[in-house]
């Protein structure tokens, strides 16, 4: 690592992603996205509000995917049972997560007659989990490295000090908000270190985080271009710690510093830094802070669940896993098709948008007994999607793992008991899921 910081572009801090989507829509209420179709899951609201669980259980009991003619994103096949999702998951060059077709989300690429129209320019982030093979093997394996059964072991005495000493932090009898002090503290400090980046400014990493996740922002030009402003700042940040480690004498063993010694990604377009960035900042922020919360509030809501996670601490790595299936922090990624082919029985063609809904295969009664319950003891709970399936699986899902058992672990050897007590907010989107606020106070057991 240098010794000398070299100095870093300002960067703002405000207004978070959140607020600026609820301003424009309290001021615009006739531009609130239109949904006619009643299996339209793209509607952001249904999340907010915790109901996608009947709409989702409909589609699955009527078939394995459903086309969907008219969204505010266009036509899409929503794919909701599970084997179907792993299906389409095995051919990754039939079904193509390339930038070049639209990446990942189900949002929209922008034809050439509409950036004409809009009189704007055309706006790629290519990451790797946005490329078919063989860029995606590349690149990808430059950073597995850090993620690898020895490089958790590595971690984690760091990651159990840091997590028991913000637990010892917390208030005590009064009511403060979990996601703030807890889930967001802990991925944004792993992040941080994963990184190399400067402590005092780790918060940054949350703000851009969830500017690049929201995929409504998109529909909505001038945040849209809030959005872009935002990313760019981000990009000349970590251009600035890339400048500074590559004049290092010894090579790093953080991530920038493996981009820079890596055959695959030391010569990345400025576009391409950009998107790895946003797909290793949303990966390793979005996924485990929501399964952080999402452990809380399932515990709270299942009082037999607690219990039996405080009489048997040796169900906490099966717990996790039951948490990961019952949360599913990302609700889709979405596939592009290539060719005409025919899935389940239905034609699907080429160039159609094929959008693999995670959070309804997590509730597939058909690989799930009583899926909507929350069972620790759950024998297959293993069998979740929530990291994806096939090439694509999360490059980062053992470290999400560790995270999740050691706050559990380190809960349970303080005996913490945590109350939901006040307001629970949701995230309004249909890509990212899990909670904005949840509102808690301590006891013990």
């Amino acid at each position: 690592m240098a010794t000398a910081a070299a100095s870093r572009p300002e960067c703002r801090t405000s207004p978070t992603a959140y607020a600026a989507l609820k301003q424009h829509f309290d001021e615009h209420p006739e531009q609130r996205l239109h949904h006619p179709h009643k299996w339209d899951v793209s509607r952001s609201d249904i999340y907010a509000d915790n109901t996608w669980q009947p709409i989702f259980r409909e589609m699955r009991e009527a078939g394995p995917l459903h086309y969907i003619p008219e969204s505010p994103f266009g036509p899409y096949w929503a794919v909701v049972q599970h084997k179907a999702i792993q299906h389409i998951e095995a051919l990754p060059e039939l079904f193509s997560s390339s930038w070049e077709y639209g990446g990942i989300t189900i949002l929209n690429r922008l034809s050439e007659e509409e950036i004409a129209q809009s009189g704007g320019e055309r706006r790629e982030l290519p990451m790797f989990i946005a490329m078919d093979r063989p860029e995606h093997t590349g690149q990808r394996r430059t950073v597995a490295p850090k993620f690898t059964p020895s490089g958790m072991a590595e971690m984690e005495g760091d990651i159990r000090a840091r997590t028991g000493e913000l637990l010892d932090s917390l208030p005590r009898g009064e009511v403060f908000d979990w996601v703030d002090k807890v889930s967001i503290e802990l991925t944004t400090g792993m992040l941080a270190i994963l990184f190399g980046f400067p402590w005092e400014d780790r918060r940054l990493l949350t703000l851009w985080s969830d500017w690049a996740g929201d995929t409504e922002l998109a529909t909505v030009r001038g945040l849209d271009e809030m959005r872009w402003g935002f990313l760019h700042e981000m990009a000349a940040y970590f251009q600035s710690l890339w400048m500074e480690r590559a004049q290092d004498k010894e090579p790093g063993d953080d991530l920038i510093s493996m981009m820079i010694h890596s055959e695959a990604m030391s010569q990345m377009r400025p576009e391409e830094f950009m998107g790895n960035l946003v797909l290793l900042i949303v990966g390793g922020n979005d996924t485990t802070r929501n399964s952080m919360s999402g452990i809380i509030y399932q515990l709270d809501k299942n009082p037999d669940q607690r219990e039996l996670f405080e009489r048997q601490p040796d169900l906490i790595p099966n717990a996790v896993q039951e948490i990961l299936r019952m949360q599913t922090p990302l609700a889709h990624m979405r596939r592009t098709c290539t060719e005409d082919t025919e899935v389940f029985g239905q034609q699907i063609k080429q160039g159609d948008k094929v959008v693999l809904w995670y959070l309804s295969a997590n509730r597939d009664e058909q690989v799930f007994d009583n899926p909507d319950k929350l069972d620790i003891e759950r024998e297959n709970a293993r069998r979740h999607i929530a990291f994806g399936y096939g090439i694509h699986r999360c490059v980062g899902a053992r470290l999400a793992e560790l995270q999740l058992r050691v706050l559990l672990e380190e809960m349970h050897k303080r005996r913490l008991r945590v109350h939901v007590k006040g307001e629970i907010e949701r995230v309004r989107a249909n890509f990212v899921h899990g909670f904005r606020k949840l509102e808690v106070e301590l006891s013990e057991f």
